[in-house]
């Protein structure tokens, strides 16, 4: 499933999950004080290298580190590419 990003060696492209509005307690969250969130859905891997076998698939839930990657938009949306290293766990 291509959508017009194809991402090169050990790289992933991801689409973020929407932060939570609401905290457990029912308070709703103004724009600023949700947290960004450090999950998201896998839409795009590259082929992977010689060195570094891709272990991730399309779709697959994933938790990655706080500051990678690069944001882009594509589409009207925006998505973030980043190596595969940064992907902390699959979400299962």
């Amino acid at each position: 499933m291509s959508f017009g990003i194809k991402p090169l060696g050990a790289r992933v492209a991801i689409k973020k999950l929407d932060a939570e509005e609401k905290t457990e307690g029912g308070i709703i969250l103004t724009g600023s004080a949700q947290e960004k969130p450090q999950m998201a859905e896998v839409v795009a891997v590259g082929p992977g290298t010689k060195d570094e076998d891709m272990e991730l698939k399309v779709g697959d839930k994933v938790v990655f580190s706080k500051y990678a990657g690069t944001d882009v938009k594509y589409g009207g949306e925006e998505y973030t590419i980043m190596s595969q290293s940064d992907i902390l766990a699959v979400v299962e």
